[in-house]
């Protein structure tokens, strides 16, 4: 195979995530990559411009958060539950990740693959962390919309979330969650 890499991530749209829980709205791994991109960027630039910590360029971070998911176009979205049930499936999905991540690698041109290979395999471990808290995050909002439209089916998932994100005890994510989320929980006319 060569050169099918953007056609498979053009079909991020057609992989459903949450799929175990009833949705208000249904959210595919293309617009959750984008939300994630997003606050990764964010989480970032907090961190060095307001919080004045070293860490992981903005940039890097976005396109990182970008291409997260991507092995998904060959796997599927696993739901949480069962991805982190014990630590052996945690250890053969991310197995399962990595190998969908370099065979996705491997429809690019050689000559693009390196430029790919961090985000694609996760292997940016300064970038990691602030993707990682960016993922947490947009499942929060996700979280907070299904809420907001009445649909309790989320309760759990937010506190569960919300939990986690504490324990991450990253700076940029509490400043983000302490200054930016409160409006995720307004209607239109409120903001």
């Amino acid at each position: 195979m060569a050169n099918e890499f953007y056609a498979l991530m053009g079909r991020m749209r057609n992989i459903t995530r949450w799929s175990l829980m009833r949705n208000t709205f249904s959210e595919n791994i293309q617009e959750h990559s984008h939300q994630v991109a997003v606050l990764a960027h964010a989480l970032a630039l907090i961190r060095r411009e307001i919080l004045h910590l070293d860490g992981p360029d903005p940039d890097k971070c976005a396109v990182a958060a970008l291409f997260h998911d991507a092995s998904e176009t060959l796997t599927g979205d696993m739901p949480t539950p069962i991805k982190y049930y014990n630590p052996e499936i945690k250890a053969a999905y991310k197995q399962v990740e990595h190998i969908a991540g370099e065979r996705l690698l491997e429809m690019l041109p050689k000559e693009l693959q390196p430029f790919y290979a961090p985000a694609i395999l996760e292997s940016d471990e300064t970038v990691a962390p602030i993707v990682k808290a960016a993922d947490k995050l947009s499942a929060y909002i996700k979280c907070v919309e299904e809420q907001k439209a009445g649909n309790t089916e989320f309760e759990s998932a937010a506190k569960q979330t919300m939990d986690s994100m504490k324990a991450m005890q990253q700076p940029e994510l509490d400043w983000f969650i302490r200054e930016c989320l409160p409006p995720f929980s307004l209607n239109i006319d409120q903001l």
